[in-house]
Parts: C-alpha cells; structure tokens; sequence
C-alpha cells in the first residue's frame, strides 16, 4: 500500500484527523501544545539575517514555500534569537554539486560564522570534491563523526534534519537515522576534536548559548519546514 493510501485509510478510520496535521511551514495543533515555533512561515524570513549584519541579502529569497540561497554572495545567515538546550527541525535541498551547512551554537565573535560554532554537513555527496572524507558528506558532524550512508539522499531531494542539544548531549538524526551522538566537552569530544580541523581553534563550541546559522558555500540551497523547540 502506497503512503498516500495509507494516509487516506487513516483518516476514513478516524485514526487520524486533518487537525492533527500541518502543511509546509506550519504547526500542529500537537506541536504547538507542545512549545515548538517556526523558524520560517513559507512567507516571510524577518527572523533571519546575515552574520554580523542587521539585514538580509536579497540573494536569500523565497521560493515555493523555502528559503532559497540562490547564488554565491548571500552570505552565512543566523537566527536573531539565541537558544541554549532545544530541539530543532528543518528540510533541506541542495543543488548539483552544492554544499552548504547548519550551524549550531553560533556567536559573533569570531570573523566566520563557524569560527566558533559546530557544523552539521549539507552536501551532494555524489559530485561536490569534499565527499572524499566520510565525515564531509552530509549529516555529519563535519570533521568529526561520519554519518551512515543509509542517512543520504541525492542531490535535488529533500533531507529531513533533527538535532538535540541538551546539557551538552549532541545528537543529530538525518532521514530518521542518527548520524551523531556526543556530548560536548566530553573525554569522547576531546578526542575527536584533537583529531579534527578545529583542534587549534580556540573557544571552539565552548559556548553555551548561540544562534542557528545556515552557510553560504557559494552553492544554491533550500531549507524549509524550520522549527525549534526550546528545552527545560
């Protein structure tokens, strides 16, 4: 039985309801209940702007519902808002050949977005050169911890990314399989930073409290369905 039959069965059964529901870039009545908030409302990006910047380029725009980086030069965007321990979800696309990449625990201290601020990979693992290291291809902890290869989907498909940070505990899932889990500042984390590109970089996730960020790797890219739940 195909899903979309599996989903008309559900809702004839009663089992599920069209409130229970949410199209792109909304909420569930469950999650809002829950304390979920959007990120992105398919129309309006007034949450965003460039790193170290008060605007938004005109480069980053919507596109059928996603916030679309549509060429080099857009520039790194964060969240105006900072979050310590949440939960954050988010689809992304990426063109033939692109790479791009979410940031967590960003700040502004640094003279790159990611100067400070682990990377959560976006990549076309088939065609872009940095597929040559596991831990490079997409869902990775970039530079640290490998993503499985049952996680990737080809360029040009939407990618479903979950990540959890709580009282240091990292964990990311991609396509519903966990691709990392470490906790930061841990014996484990020491030892795969030491070993990483980030190992003489100082106050490198050392930070507590940060901004979402999403890369400009020169590439285009689309992000949807963005949203992020603050945790207790």
């Amino acid at each position: 039985m195909t899903s979309a039959k599996k989903l008309a069965v559900l809702l004839l059964s009663g089992a599920l309801s069209f409130s229970a529901l949410a199209a792109d870039n909304q909420l569930t009545e469950q999650e809002q209940a829950d304390g979920w908030q959007l990120l992105f409302d398919g129309s309006s990006m007034a949450q965003w702007r460039n790193f170290k910047q008060t605007g938004l380029s005109d480069k980053w725009q919507i596109d059928q519902g996603a916030m679309k980086l549509t060429g080099k030069g857009g520039g790194d965007i964060l969240t105006k808002a900072q979050y310590a321990d949440f939960e954050l979800q988010l689809e992304w696309k990426i063109a033939e050949g692109g790479n791009s990449g979410i940031f967590v625990l960003v700040d502004e201290t640094g003279n790159t977005i990611y100067a400070h601020a682990p990377e959560i990979q976006i990549l076309d693992n088939e065609r872009h050169s940095d597929n040559k290291l596991a831990n490079h291809r997409s869902g990775s902890l970039y530079d640290m911890i490998a993503s499985p290869p049952q996680s990737h989907k080809k360029a040009g498909e939407w990618n479903q990314v979950r990540i959890r940070l709580q009282q240091k505990q990292l964990t990311i899932w991609q396509n519903g399989i966990q691709t990392a889990a470490v906790e930061i500042g841990s014996a484990n984390w020491q030892q795969l930073l030491a070993k990483s590109k980030f190992a003489s970089w100082p106050g490198f996730a050392a930070q507590s409290t940060g901004h979402i960020g999403l890369q400009d790797h020169g590439d285009v890219v689309w992000f949807k369905n963005i949203k992020i739940k603050e945790l207790k």
